[in-house]
């Protein structure tokens, strides 16, 4: 098999790329760490948890929202728990399944650290970028998901501020 090298715009773009993947989570965790005693992907699970209706999820909605193997984030879900952020309950719906709830004090944690996070995300990423490069980000980002996650498992956590579109009307 040959190899299609990259060429040398090819290789600039990736190596930035690479450089923002390897350098932007310990940006995110840092903060989250020192303000909030949170990893970023804890925050992520109770941020998942506090955007839905009775800040509730099954264990298997939960771990395809946020990307995670289940083992994963039962251990995550167990941390949150001993400290009074996240609780598992029986699902009513399923005897099988395991609900995720987000706890008043999750709820408290998660509106508590919310605008450190956002002013972490917007000094590091938003306001580096003008109008037209936000929307480019979105569209090559949107380009690289449809290769990452092609059948679209995770696009209702990626897709879930998009304004709606307009359906076709027939004529």
């Amino acid at each position: 098999m040959d190899t299609e090298w990259l060429d040398d715009d090819e290789l600039a773009a990736w190596v930035r790329l690479a450089s923002v993947l390897e350098l932007l989570p310990g940006v995110l965790d840092s903060q989250l760490r020192r303000d909030a005693g949170l990893t970023h992907f804890e925050y992520y699970v109770l941020a998942m948890l506090s955007e839905t209706p009775q800040h509730t999820l099954r264990m298997t909605t939960l771990a395809l929202r946020t990307n995670a193997t289940l083992p994963r984030l039962s251990h995550v879900v167990s941390r949150l728990g001993d400290r009074g952020l996240a609780e598992r309950l029986p699902c009513p719906e399923d005897a099988r399944a395991t609900n995720v709830h987000l706890t008043p004090a999750g709820w408290d944690k998660v509106r508590e650290t919310a605008p450190g996070h956002v002013a972490n995300v917007r000094q590091h990423v938003i306001d580096a970028l003008t109008p037209e490069q936000i929307t480019q980000l979105t569209a090559i980002s949107d380009a690289i998901l449809g290769r990452l996650d092609p059948d679209g498992s995770m696009a209702a956590t990626y897709n879930r501020y998009d304004p709606p579109r307009e359906t076709a009307r027939p004529r």
